[in-house]
């Protein structure tokens, strides 16, 4: 299956799931912080139930929502397309502006030339 595409509100949502593992409309909501109706989350939830990105259970009253897709599959999918959209698909251009500017810590940085050199060993 392919991994949906998330708007900004869904991927906040999504998020939220991955980070405390499920939610109610309620939790989701509240770990939001923001003022956004409880309808909204509920309508955004279904949606997302829809796209095959959450599944739910009943809880009393209420339903918990699990998320179903990873992050690892939704930020491959992201990244894709700002990889096309924003750089023209150069991987280079992305890569300069990830590392441009930031405080990257030197096993950070060395596990990242690590990852480099493999792929490039694959090539030859």
């Amino acid at each position: 299956m392919k991994t949906p595409a998330f708007t900004d509100r869904e991927l906040d949502i999504m998020s939220v799931l991955w980070r405390r593992g499920s939610g109610s409309v309620a939790e989701v909501r509240d770990t939001l912080g923001e003022s956004v109706a409880y309808t909204t989350i509920l309508k955004i939830l279904q949606i997302l139930e829809e796209k095959g990105a959450v599944r739910h259970e009943a809880e009393g009253r209420a339903y918990r929502y699990f998320p179903v897709v990873q992050p690892q599959e939704a930020g491959g999918n992201a990244l894709a397309r700002i990889l096309e959209k924003i750089f023209d698909g150069s991987a280079e251009l992305l890569l300069t502006q990830l590392v441009a500017d930031r405080n990257i810590p030197p096993r950070e940085l060395a596990r990242m030339r690590k990852l480099l050199e493999g792929m490039e060993e694959e090539d030859e």
